[in-house]
């Protein structure tokens, strides 16, 4: 019989970086995500198709139980990781490769690959269904990171979120802005490597607890800014307490200074999307910078 799970996107609005030291966090599940189709195959093996949006295959495997049991990473790093990551989920639950004579899945991205949406994330909270775990757990025990994105995949609504030690915490709230008219994101033509931002971030921070506190409350006051200005104005201090903790400039300052509105970096800085706060529609700007993906709020995010 035939199985189908699927996962939502992120985007991380508020709290980049911080959120790992326990920062309230203002998370956004997108329209976009992945699905993953479990059907049963032969020979004690799981014959593994990866499809983009288009529906080309760009990851298309073949790995014995065996290898997966046995934590057997040998091939290219996306062989390596998906069977780190179906290594924990059968660690976790052994029931599902111990009762199987085969499987045959298939993930399908709804996005393209390379916006950084949540390719691994969405992954991880689809395998964790299937084998029926804890995806947070599955999270900790292949990729890390603070598990946002993997309470995105879980919600259809956006989220306050944060860890309380390391116990993920989860709030629905309702994010509806009354200006939303005037927000877009903008995807800036490269995917940013997640681990590699959160190492450079843990090597630069010093002394965290004021961050923590004032991004706790910029992201709470985002959430409740009733207009474009206090709202951009919140982005805008957000943005400079990263900058000083990340000793980065501003996505703006370094792409966009002579930009008419905000534009705040959302997750790992250097790439995927930034929220861009404009008064007109902005898409000749960047069109006209080589910027091509400008994607509505309403388009964008899950209510």
């Amino acid at each position: 019989m035939k199985q189908t799970f699927y996962s939502n996107g992120k985007l991380l609005l508020t709290g980049e970086y911080t959120v790992l030291d326990g920062a309230k966090a203002l998370a956004l599940p997108t329209r976009f995500g992945q699905y993953l189709h479990i059907e049963e195959g032969t020979g004690n093996v799981i014959k593994w198709a990866s499809r983009n949006l288009d529906g080309s295959i760009w990851l298309d495997l073949e790995i014995p139980f065996s290898a997966i049991i046995g934590k057997d990473t040998k091939g290219t790093p996306e062989h390596k990781t998906l069977v780190e990551i179906l290594h924990e989920a059968h660690k976790l639950n052994p029931d599902i490769l111990n009762n199987s004579t085969g499987i045959i899945a298939t993930t399908e991205l709804t996005f393209p690959r390379f916006w950084g949406l949540g390719t691994s994330s969405t992954l991880i909270n689809n395998v964790a269904q299937w084998f029926a775990v804890d995806a947070f757990e599955l999270l900790k025990k292949s990729f890390g990171g603070s598990g946002y994105d993997i309470a995105c995949a879980q919600h259809d609504t956006p989220i306050i979120y944060c860890l309380q030690g390391s116990t993920p915490l989860v709030e629905r709230v309702v994010y509806d802005p009354i200006f939303k008219s005037k927000l877009y994101f903008v995807y800036l033509n490269q995917k940013q490597n997640s681990r590699s931002a959160i190492l450079a971030y843990k090597e630069k921070r010093s002394d965290i607890k004021y961050t923590i506190v004032k991004i706790s409350d910029l992201s709470l006051q985002i959430l409740s800014a009733n207009d474009l200005l206090s709202f951009q104005a919140a982005l805008e201090e957000h943005e400079k307490i990263m900058s000083a903790v990340l000793h980065t400039p501003t996505v703006k300052e370094a792409l966009f200074p002579d930009f008419p509105g905000t534009i705040k970096s959302l997750g790992a800085w250097g790439g995927d999307f930034v929220l861009v706060c404009a008064d007109q529609e902005p898409s000749n700007y960047f069109k006209n910078l080589g910027y091509e993906t400008i994607i509505p709020s309403d388009d964008m995010i899950l209510k």
